[in-house]
């Protein structure tokens, strides 16, 4: 059973504080202004990718789902706004009915995006989209960036597993999002029982040094480990002297002793002493992890060494130097009026200095080269050209205000890794450089 299936509820009652001060003082101009109800157009994007990154992933979109659903203003939260006086009594009325009705499009999660792309589209009046703003981005923004890490990181490792180990290193309720960001980006593995509960991941962690410290020698912290946890367990060599804790550890458990775990120390020289030793001693099956302040560069070291697995922890929850995706939730488009059924109008920011946007509801599309490789991100509004018809990116998640696209944590995660193979070779490069393919803009009418 994959708990993802079950739509567990987020980790707090109600999502509706998770949101800044202003999108509230927003709503409640807009609804004595009487343009609340005007339908508009929400999109979630970049202007551009993390200083020399090759593409993004989209992480999150299964959070943002539980978090729209959980977008509630309880008589708690209501009675907070009213002795702050955050808004007035009409709007703390019109809150308290809030559901949002409105409907949602995205890339869908595992993808890759680009600079432009509209990862998420919301759709309804102004007053239940504008209010999403915070959490949605406070969301992608984190998975996003960390599942970016961890698909450079899982390119890096090729086909050795990589185990998550993070969580001592972040916030503890971010912790669980990163192990199931890092899940999404290739991650086999995650060491927090949190995230093994809360979305399935499976779960792996034997033994720290305080353990062997804890005996009075490393002999028999060892015999009360695989006693314990069986010859398979992995034991942990680095505490005193490697040499004689490898040879003490095929001493104990025989050569069926599952795997030896380096912590410190030049790794690669260490690995290639330590695969040397267990091999001298019989223990040829015997797997060697590697761990220690791993990021993708140093997992790319070590490509040449007897590695058999990477266990990462600070690098992949702090996304590798860039922990934020840096997205942004504009309105791009809104009807010409109040009236039902009032067509849409592009709108769009102007002002200098970068951050200007591109107005008008969006669609987009990956061009594919004679290989079948990617060679384009066409973002565009109005019709879509019939050659781009079936390669179209967003998918429907909510219509009406109802969730439609639930899916297992597997499906995003094998979507992904689909989806960075189906890149050009050169995505896979830890070298500063540009985005793997460009973003075409094909502008038509509104879209509406």
């Amino acid at each position: 059973m994959n708990t993802a299936d079950l739509g567990l509820p987020v980790d707090v009652p109600s999502t509706a504080l998770f949101t800044d001060q202003y999108e509230l003082t927003m709503l409640r101009a807009a609804l004595k202004a009487g343009t609340a109800g005007r339908r508009s157009v929400f999109e979630v994007f970049t202007r551009r990718l993390p200083d020399g990154r090759r593409y993004g992933v989209v992480a999150g979109t299964g959070r943002v789902l539980d978090a729209v659903e959980n977008f509630r203003f309880d008589a708690d939260v209501l009675r907070f706004l009213r002795e702050r006086d955050i808004v007035d009594e009409e709007t703390l009325d019109w809150l308290a009915q809030y559901r949002f009705g409105g409907d949602i499009w995205g890339y869908p999660e595992g993808e890759v995006y680009f600079p432009g792309s509209p990862i998420m589209r919301v759709e309804g009046t102004f007053g239940e989209c504008v209010l999403l703003e915070t959490v949605i981005l406070s969301i992608l923004n984190h998975d996003s960036a960390i599942a970016a890490a961890a698909s450079r990181m899982s390119s890096a490792a090729g086909e050795r597993p990589l185990i998550e180990m993070g969580a001592r290193r972040t916030h503890e309720l971010a912790a669980v999002a990163a192990a199931r960001s890092a899940y999404v980006g290739g991650f086999a593995t995650t060491s927090d029982l949190a995230a093994g509960f809360r979305y399935n991941i499976p779960t792996v962690g034997t033994s720290a040094h305080a353990f062997t410290l804890l005996h009075d020698n490393e002999h028999d912290a060892f015999r009360a480990q695989v006693d314990s946890l069986g010859r398979d367990t992995t034991l942990l060599v680095d505490t005193y002297d490697v040499a004689e804790a490898v040879r003490t550890a095929v001493e104990v458990a025989g050569p069926e002793l599952g795997a030896v775990r380096i912590d410190s120390g030049d790794l690669l020289l260490v690995a290639h002493r330590v695969r040397q030793q267990l091999d001298e001693l019989g223990a040829t099956d015997t797997k060697i992890v590697v761990t220690s302040d791993l990021d993708e560069y140093a997992i790319a070291s070590l490509a040449a060494a007897p590695v058999d697995a990477y266990g990462v922890g600070t690098q992949l929850v702090t996304g590798s130097g860039h922990p934020t995706a840096s997205m942004v939730y504009k309105l791009v488009a809104r009807a010409e009026s109040g009236e039902e059924g009032a067509p849409l109008v592009p709108v769009a920011k102007k002002s200098t200095g970068g951050k200007t946007s591109v107005g008008g509801r969006k669609w987009a599309a990956r061009r594919l080269a004679a290989d079948g490789h990617a060679e384009a991100e066409v973002v565009g509004t109005g019709p879509v050209p019939d050659e781009l018809a079936d390669r179209q990116l967003l998918v429907e998640l909510v219509k009406g205000g109802e969730v439609v696209a639930r899916e297992p944590l597997d499906a995003a995660r094998d979507r992904h890794a689909a989806a960075r193979a189906n890149l050009p070779l050169s995505a896979t490069q830890l070298s500063r450089g540009e985005p793997v393919i460009p973003t075409e803009y094909a502008h038509g009418g509104s879209g509406s």
